[in-house]
């Protein structure tokens, strides 16, 4: 493992064209990775973190009509590419205006660029669209689009908060074959990575572990920007929690459910027995295990090598930079 060595926006530039400055990242989620959270403290910190060069663009912003069409919306009397050509001029337009406030770095937050949990749990896997919304996503923002960060997290917890989310939502309680179905799907963190890698040919992709970064949005946007040092100003607000077993009792029994089918015990809700959880947790050392190993050249994966201490700023961390061995939803994350 090497020392992260981030591109200079300078250098950046000069990679993307002379006249284009201004590096833009974006910062996909995934879902239940605390992407709310981070999005909640880039917006308190947004003028502190103007100052150092970075703008942010999060949900607030690119639900406000500013992505509409790159996904093209169903019932509009536009084509697709119509739609998308809409899209394009509109971030154009605000892209400018951003690079002559001055702005070096853009960080463009929402999960939902990548996918919907809802459509993950009706198909059994992981963002099996995320490669055709990223394509459309990078047009859109002009093939500018210098690195894309995505966070991933174990299964067995990913699927279980997403599961608990939509339950309290009025999803049914998960049958052993929904879980089933689940464990055993093919699709991995890894093929989403991948996805996306071939989508955003001209981006770096940098991958953020859940269990790392999680609770920590101050390290998280340094490890995005590269930069020293980050505010610590509403770092440790934990927005959107999942619902906890108690609380899903609650709900399912209020609407005239069958809560003894969430099991017992209190606490984060685990849906999944010991087998599948053992099974989705090794999927994810799977993951792991590839992105350590270069990712094919797809990615780098950025890990921390010591645990910071409360109150203080901890090292950027380490990569594992890639190389090949041959050479919908609404504030859901």
């Amino acid at each position: 493992m090497g020392v992260i060595n981030f591109p200079s926006p300078h250098r950046a530039a000069i990679r993307q064209g002379a006249s284009k400055t201004m590096e833009i990242i974006l910062h996909l989620g995934a879902h239940r990775t605390a992407s709310t959270s981070f999005q909640h403290y880039l917006r308190r910190n947004a003028e502190t973190l103007a100052k150092s060069g970075i703008g942010v663009w999060g949900p607030l912003r690119t639900r406000d009509g500013l992505l509409t069409g790159v996904v093209p919306a169903s019932g509009s009397l536009r084509a697709p590419a119509q739609q998308l050509a809409r899209a394009t001029g509109r971030v154009s337009i605000a892209l400018t205006k951003a690079e002559q406030t001055g702005i070096a770095q853009l960080v463009v937050s929402d999960e939902n660029m990548l996918g919907a949990p809802r459509r993950n749990l009706r198909h059994s896997a992981l963002y099996d669209d995320a490669g055709q919304r990223m394509a459309r996503f990078a047009q859109a923002f002009g093939r500018r689009v210098t690195r894309v960060v995505l966070s991933i997290r174990a299964q067995d917890s990913y699927w279980g908060s997403a599961l608990a989310f939509a339950v309290a939502r009025g999803h049914r309680v998960p049958r052993r074959d929904d879980l089933d179905r689940l464990v055993t799907s093919p699709r991995h963190w890894r093929d989403v990575i991948a996805d996306v890698a071939c989508a955003c040919p001209g981006a770096d992709i940098h991958v953020l572990p859940y269990e790392v970064f999680g609770g920590q949005p101050e390290r998280k946007l340094q490890a995005i920007t590269g930069q020293a040092k980050m505010p610590r100003k509403h770092a440790r607000a934990w927005l959107n929690r999942a619902p906890t077993i108690e609380s899903l009792r609650a709900i399912v029994a209020e609407r005239g459910g069958h809560s003894a089918r969430l099991g017992e015990g209190e606490g984060r809700w685990q849906p999944f027995d010991a087998a599948q959880t053992a099974a989705l947790r090794e999927s994810y050392a799977d993951d792991l295990f590839w992105l350590r190993a270069g990712a094919d050249g797809l990615a780098t994966l950025i890990e921390e090598t010591e645990p910071g201490e409360a109150g203080t700023q901890p090292p950027l961390g380490q990569t594992t930079r890639g190389h090949s061995n041959d050479d919908e939803e609404r504030r859901m994350a």
